[in-house]
């Protein structure tokens, strides 16, 4: 593929998103990922089926450009498969609990007696040390427990958000880790553990909530989709549909006031001088905001606000998120085909792009086992070898 971690070899053990992930940001950009599945398909392979063998549509956002073998490492001829790769890699990635690396011996001890260099990038539920340590879950449990959740909707009952924002944040706090990691290696010649959780994701990302609370007690409850510490931050609806507008900052509600045609009126109330003065008044500018979106259509909004600098958003569907010409012009996503598929599957590129050495969606996600013969020929088995290890129910 080429990139600026060709060279690099990537073991992925991971499951469902944490960890494969984090590995297909490291195959974006050049380095050879092995994803190492059950032998009748892990169960991330089969979330939310789309294809005609049960691939899921979760599973082919976060597995191109990999190659997948099948392995029962359980077994002892698996775990002689498993040192050779090993001995091959530079990272082993795993998101899996410490009791079940260590049942695999893919806990970094057993790792490094075979690779003394190797780096292990794992991710856990809660992180450790703590009670919890030992206990899995995934990413609703670190939106429940962040305080996310509690601030979410109108709090009866409370929401959590649809999307896996703390899986996602977890692969690229431990895609970071490995990076970081490598170069550290490149330095010293010393491999190390990167150690991920679901929990301290989700701490980070609420953390300016959770500092606000700790240091003046103030005890927000939920406010829906009313912002709490500026304002007019809400979402509105028009004649067609609903906009989201954000203001934040004195010089963009001098903006807002000004395309209000109410400058006075906004700008010299002491109710709305500040940011949090405007929050906490939020209720009576959202008001006045909403019946200017009423006037208005969604295009004609959002238009409006655009070309006024103010941030705004029209609130899309899953198929007119598909089809809006920003988001088809500006090449996020790329269209890949997969055996079994109806039509080809518009999969995210990662979401970040560098000028020289731009990573690139080279390869489309593998089907189970595609490249099991490959990597073991590689690995030194021969045609032979290879038949009895799949007639022994190895691979």
């Amino acid at each position: 593929m080429g990139g600026v971690l060709e060279g690099v070899r990537v073991l992925d053990f991971g499951r469902y998103i944490a960890g494969p992930y984090c590995a297909t940001l490291l195959a974006e950009f050049g380095a050879e990922v092995i994803r190492v599945e059950k032998r009748d398909g892990s169960e991330d392979r089969f979330v939310a089926p789309v294809g005609e063998g049960g691939e899921g549509a979760l599973f082919l956002q976060v597995n191109r450009n990999k190659k997948c073998i099948t392995l029962d490492p359980m077994k002892p001829e698996g775990q002689e498969v498993m040192r050779r790769l090993i001995a091959t890699a530079d990272v082993v990635v795993a998101n899996l609990p410490p009791q079940t690396l260590r049942a695999m011996k893919l806990d970094y001890d057993s790792l490094k007696a075979i690779k003394p260099d190797i780096i292990l990038t794992t991710a856990t539920a809660f992180g450790g040390p703590g009670p919890w340590s030992d206990r899995v879950g995934f990413d609703g449990v670190g939106q429940v427990m962040s305080g996310s959740v509690y601030m979410t909707g109108a709090g009866d009952p409370p929401y959590r958000a649809a999307v896996n924002w703390v899986d996602f944040g977890t692969a690229l706090h431990c895609a970071f880790g490995t990076l970081a990691a490598l170069i550290e290696r490149g330095k010293s010649g010393r491999g190390q553990i990167v150690e991920g959780a679901l929990l301290a994701t989700a701490l980070s990302f609420t953390n300016a909530t959770l500092i606000e609370q700790a240091v003046i007690n103030v005890n927000r409850v939920p406010t829906g989709n009313l912002g709490q510490t500026a304002a007019p931050a809400d979402i509105y609806r028009t004649k067609d549909g609903w906009v989201l507008c954000q203001v934040t900052g004195h010089p963009l509600f001098k903006r807002w006031a000004k395309l209000m045609g109410e400058e006075d009126q906004w700008l010299s109330d002491p109710r709305f001088a500040d940011d949090i003065s405007r929050g906490n008044n939020g209720p009576v500018i959202s008001a006045r905001m909403a019946r200017w979106c009423a006037e208005r259509t969604t295009q004609e909004a959002v238009d409006t606000l655009g070309k006024a600098m103010i941030p705004t958003g029209p609130v899309l569907s899953p198929q007119q998120a598909l089809d809006h010409p920003h988001i088809r012009a500006a090449g996020f996503m790329q269209d890949v085909e997969y055996p079994g598929l109806p039509k080809r599957a518009p999969v995210a590129r990662a979401a970040v792009r560098l000028s020289e050495t731009p990573g690139e969606i080279a390869s489309r996600p593998p089907t189970l086992g595609e490249h099991t013969d490959l990597v073991l020929t590689e690995l030194g088995y021969d045609v032979a070898a290879i038949a009895a290890l799949r007639q022994g129910g190895i691979v």
